[in-house]
């Protein structure tokens, strides 16, 4: 009778020994990282030389966050595309402070316990992580909820990045698409 508790004890250790190295998170292979940015230095640096604009909406708290940082974003092939294509935006949702964009006060929402300028760029979906991408004239294209591994988001950036999406459907896209790694 005793076996059976430790039976169970030793089997949920090994549960979490196992989840905790499915999520372990990797270190970046390449010293090419991604430059970001305010959206306030974002909509500066537009201006005078426009470029889409990617916005990443995160929180300290989401792990999914987080993995998306050490293994998407921190991909040499992924850094590097962002950075010659896009001005890419780090946006806490949860930022208490102001924040100017476009000529508008965004202030912190109690009601979504989030800044306005998250709540706006995400349509009031508060998923988390977010990908935002913004035009070359402050427009929202569109936004992509949910973690994305490192393959899949280079589709996604090529077909914003490139401006497929002005001409085919993102389901079309991805049957020419060529996989960069």
């Amino acid at each position: 009778m005793n076996k059976i508790p430790k039976f169970s004890i030793a089997l949920a250790c090994l549960f979490v020994s196992m989840m905790s190295t499915a999520f372990k998170v990797q270190a970046p292979s390449s010293t090419e990282k991604v430059n970001w940015i305010t959206i306030e230095e974002a909509e500066k640096l537009t201006r005078k030389n426009p470029r889409k604009i990617f916005v990443d909406v995160y929180t300290d708290w989401c792990g999914w966050c987080k993995r998306m940082d050490a293994n998407t974003f921190s991909h040499p092939s992924v850094a590097k595309y962002l950075n010659e294509k896009f001005y890419s935006v780090k946006l806490n949702a949860e930022m208490s402070g102001n924040i100017i964009f476009k000529d508008r006060v965004y202030k912190y929402s109690d009601q979504y316990r989030s800044n306005e300028l998250a709540v706006s760029l995400l349509g009031g979906k508060m998923s988390y992580p977010t990908v935002v991408y913004l035009d070359e004239k402050l427009n929202v294209i569109q936004s992509v909820p949910g973690y994305v591994d490192a393959g899949e988001f280079d589709k996604i950036i090529h077909f914003f990045g490139e401006n497929h999406y002005t001409k085919i459907g993102y389901e079309e896209f991805q049957k020419t698409y060529k996989p960069r790694f």
